[in-house]
């Protein structure tokens, strides 16, 4: 399968997202019941769970939003109108945030919220824990604080280690190398 520009493939009427790194490139697929495994060459580089097409014919998505997150970022508007956005949050509580935020603001705004979120979740590993502030957020009735909440997840400054960093001389790397420093020329005596 060949990787489009839109980040994905299709298999038999199933649309699956990968890493936007692999966008060109040419993958092979071994297809199993429950799900896929993605190979580029020999190189095992992902299982994705298998999508099925509905009887009707109707096309399905497997969407993984931390394939698309950087994408969205660059035209958080895109999410309107995207065809697989329900499939794209990692949990209900992203989706009714995101009804409450169209509900509330306005649409461009209510956007980039949602997009900033999904990237806070993917970029500080927290989905889990996010997606349980957002549905505090929402029995409380409110939007989501996307400051404090970038502060709640933000890294712990005494966790972070300290590094000290002590440049060696220039004449370290003369020795290193055997080279003689030049001799100063030009000055009178």
């Amino acid at each position: 399968m060949r990787v489009t520009s839109s980040g994905g493939f299709t298999l038999r009427k199933v649309f699956y997202t990968v890493p936007s790194r692999l966008i060109g490139h040419r993958l092979r697929v071994r297809l199993y019941d429950d799900h896929l495994d993605v190979f580029i060459g020999a190189t095992l580089l992902m299982t994705l769970p298998r999508g099925r097409a509905s009887s009707s014919g109707k096309h399905d998505q497997v969407v993984d939003y931390r394939h698309v997150i950087h994408a969205l970022k660059r035209k958080p508007m895109a999410l309107m109108r995207l065809v697989y956005r329900d499939q794209l949050f990692p949990r209900e509580a992203y989706k009714r945030a995101f009804d409450l935020l169209v509900e509330r603001l306005p649409e461009r705004q209510a956007c980039r919220i949602m997009v900033e979120l999904l990237g806070l979740a993917h970029e500080r590993g927290c989905e889990r824990e996010l997606a349980e502030e957002l549905a505090a957020c929402l029995e409380a009735g409110d939007l989501p604080d996307l400051n404090l909440l970038r502060i709640r997840f933000a890294p712990d400054p005494a966790s972070l280690p300290h590094v000290a960093v002590q440049l060696e001389s220039l004449q370290a790397y003369d020795a290193l190398f055997g080279c003689q420093p030049a001799p100063v020329t030009g000055e009178a005596a």
